[in-house]
């Protein structure tokens, strides 16, 4: 993001906003630059997580994970599956009260080391009223 102050741009970190004549009142543009994935992402790294089942999956079971915050939702189901963890059905993941999105990121959820993930068995239908 870029700021600017009549007509000067803002861009020396060291300088006090009185400097630039800022006083109270005073009113900032701020403009918010695109940016370009590929080099300004943050790199991924690996996240400790624990996945909780609900007591009518498995009898309420506690699985430490490790996984990379740039997988999805979609590969959390897949790994569980693949290790035979959760049978073949449809199942909600939830972080801090939200459900998650299957195609997004454990990143997008904003999933840190030592998050607890939940999953129920079910799906989510959009209907109209």
């Amino acid at each position: 993001m870029t700021l600017v102050f009549s007509g000067v741009e803002l861009n020396e970190d060291f300088r006090k906003l009185s400097e630039y004549g800022i006083h109270e009142s005073s009113e900032i543009v701020v403009f918010l630059n695109t940016i370009t994935r590929a080099r300004d992402e943050a790199p991924s790294r690996k996240v400790s997580l624990v996945v909780q089942t609900s007591s009518s999956l498995l009898n309420a079971a506690t699985i430490p994970l490790e996984m990379r915050d740039a997988c999805t939702v979609n590969d959390l189901k897949q790994l569980l599956l693949s290790r035979k963890i959760l049978p073949v059905d449809d199942y909600l993941f939830i972080h801090r009260q939200r459900i998650m999105r299957d195609s997004c990121s454990l990143r997008w959820h904003g999933v840190e080391n030592g998050d607890c993930l939940y999953v129920f068995k079910g799906t989510v239908s959009r209907s109209g009223y």
